[in-house]
């Protein structure tokens, strides 16, 4: 496939061919590596700040032996008025192979393909509170590597799924790979309302015999003002500690 926008346009074949060569990657020298990609180049533009995912390319671009440009986006044009559309088509002019993406705006990603002539790939490396399928894969590679069997799961996502395009991902990526039961748990505004039918009534209902749980933080920098929740108050309903986990299976 020549774009990543979401992990709803894999299959779950594609998923298992992507873990299998992820394995061979995870055992395999780093000079053995460095040829697949050789004279290829990427330019990340980053406009929403990041650590671990910019890291986690740079390092990926590296092994694979792809010339990668991560670009200061709060220096770029675009803080000069430049529109994003005028900066992808200056930046596609200089030829680089893929382009890794991170916005705030929802399905950019999607608009910047169809700016592109058909010469440039486009990962999404997050959009808005819509989807981020590299961390989705990421976390179905490492639920794969400890369990194995998706069909036989029950998953625990508990936090604010509203607002996590992670949870996006792990979700419609759960779902593709056939997992046997997926329970989310939030207050009623943090669950969006497509995702609602997979709230649990409870804490306990959500994690009982659960086989992997996942926490998601309180995005809080994408709350409107009629958004407020107390950390205390969630800590206490919605924070994960040693009684509650005792409640999942567990080898959790």
């Amino acid at each position: 496939m020549k774009h990543l926008t979401d992990i709803k346009d894999l299959s779950a074949h594609d998923i298992e061919q992507l873990f299998e060569q992820a394995n061979v990657f995870k055992t395999a020298h780093t000079n053995s590596t460095k040829q697949l990609h050789a004279g290829r180049s990427a330019m990340a533009l980053f406009f929403e700040n990041s650590t671990r995912t910019l890291t986690s390319f740079q390092l990926a671009c590296q092994r694979l032996g792809i010339d990668m440009v991560a670009l200061n986006i709060a220096h770029s044009s675009t803080q000069k008025g430049e529109t994003i559309r005028d900066t992808l088509l200056t930046l596609d002019a200089m030829q680089s192979d893929l382009f890794i993406v991170r916005h705030q705006q929802n399905h950019i990603q999607q608009d910047m393909i169809n700016w592109l002539n058909n010469t440039t790939s486009i990962i999404n490396a997050g959009d808005g509170t819509n989807q981020h399928p590299t961390q989705g894969l990421l976390d179905l590679y490492t639920i794969y590597q400890h369990k194995k069997d998706f069909k036989q799961l029950k998953v625990a996502i508990i936090g604010d799924i509203k607002h996590s395009r992670v949870a996006n991902s792990l979700v419609d990526g759960l779902n593709i790979m056939g997992a046997g039961e997926v329970n989310l748990f939030a207050p009623d505004f943090l669950i969006p309302d497509n995702k609602q039918q997979l709230k649990a009534s409870c804490m306990k209902n959500c994690l009982q015999d659960a086989d992997v749980v996942v926490m998601l933080r309180i995005q809080k920098e994408r709350f409107t003002d009629k958004d407020q929740v107390s950390f205390e108050d969630w800590h206490q309903h919605y924070g994960l500690n040693e009684e509650r986990l005792a409640i999942a299976k567990k080898d959790a």
